[in-house]
């Protein structure tokens, strides 16, 4: 198995991270041993990711209960709509954010109605964070194991932004796929967009790839169209932080632009990310909120300004509209259009459980 980075961990300690803004030059762990530390982390982007953002919520609430002064279950029931709504008000667009901070509320919900035993409540919300983990982990190999077999035997596949271990605390979703394919025998060379204003993907994707052994060039943001264009590239595969009911999928500003060129050259565009990333109480991506980060992101590069005192917009997302998507690759299986009745149907299928964070990956399911 490739070498793969661990980007959060749950320790005795408290909840350590990688610090990806240091990457690649620095390896940087963080111990956070309250859940505002842990907020300004995914807000700061310590971590990201949808999926990554999704577990580093889980362990903030439950860092939260674990560490929590209340003497009495009442204090405690009122002390935690406060440890939710400050992790919920970190990141607007990533939807596993909010489907991890809901797990944990039905999980406390479920354990305060059966017990006023503080030190058992606590107990069970570190272990539904861990589960959390463990299922992020599973849900990448399997999505590893679908899309793997959407990739060409040999040649040049193309991801954008960072959607590899970094990104989901697995595998990865789309760097996953192309992990899986690679070690069935596909002979995959990856070209890797740098990801501008950020550098996910020079930085980032890049960095997981080289410390996989896997061939990869790393291309400007502007040279996508030139290089798909040479028809040389089979296939297309990105991560996602929100898709909605009709297929309409947010990720990493650039995305958009990608499959645009993608549909242009007819190279086939594929989605890769767990069915937690579904947000069908939206009907298109244009209900999608997107996040304007800071200006100082663009117009400065590690605190040195790069351009001059001028207004600067920093959308971190854009949104590609359904058509434009050939699949889309879940632990569940591959859908593909009419997205708003394959991922109804995706969704009513009953996902396995991992009943303790020993247990084995989950296994495949029939595509819809």
């Amino acid at each position: 198995m490739m070498r793969v980075a661990q980007p959060i961990r749950w320790t005795s300690e408290g909840v350590v991270m990688l610090d990806q803004r240091r990457l690649p030059a620095e390896v940087i762990h963080h111990t956070y041993t309250d859940y505002r530390e842990v907020a300004r982390a995914i807000g700061e982007m310590v971590i990201r990711g949808a999926p990554a953002i999704g577990v580093a919520a889980a362990m903030g609430v439950a860092l939260g209960v674990e560490r929590s002064a209340a003497r009495t279950l009442e204090e405690l029931k009122t002390e935690f709509p406060v440890v939710c709504d400050t992790l919920a008000r970190t990141r607007p667009t990533a939807v596993d954010l909010f489907w991890a901070i809901e797990r944990m509320k039905q999980r406390f919900a479920e354990v305060c109605a059966g017990t006023r035993d503080l030190v058992r409540i606590r107990a069970a919300m570190v272990a539904e964070a861990q589960q959390i983990h463990l299922q992020k982990k599973t849900d990448d190999e399997a999505i590893g194991r679908f899309g793997a077999e959407l990739m060409p035997a040999e040649g040049q596949v193309m991801t954008h932004c960072n959607a590899g271990a970094l990104a989901t605390a697995g595998i990865g979703s789309a760097l996953g796929v192309i992990r899986v394919a690679v070690e069935q025998g596909h002979k995959l060379h990856v070209l890797v967009p740098e990801t501008r204003p950020y550098l996910q993907g020079a930085r980032l994707t890049a960095w997981e790839l080289v410390e996989g052994g896997i061939p990869l060039t790393l291309i400007t943001d502007n040279m996508v169209g030139h290089f798909l264009k040479t028809g040389k590239v089979g296939a297309i595969v990105v991560g996602a932080d929100r898709i909605a009911a009709n297929g309409d999928t947010a990720n990493k500003i650039g995305t958009y632009q990608i499959a645009v060129l993608a549909h242009e050259n007819r190279v086939p565009f594929y989605v890769a990310a767990p069915t937690s990333t579904l947000d069908l109480s939206l009907a298109s991506g244009e209900h999608i909120p997107i996040e304007e980060r800071p200006a100082e992101e663009v117009t400065h590069f590690r605190g040195v300004r790069i351009a001059p005192e001028v207004a600067a917009a920093n959308p971190a997302f854009d949104v590609t509209p359904a058509r434009l998507i050939s699949a889309i690759i879940t632990e569940r299986g591959v859908v593909r259009a009419p997205y708003t009745e394959s991922l109804r149907r995706l969704a009513a299928t009953p996902a396995p459980r991992s009943a303790a964070p020993a247990a084995a990956p989950a296994g495949h399911t029939k595509s819809c």
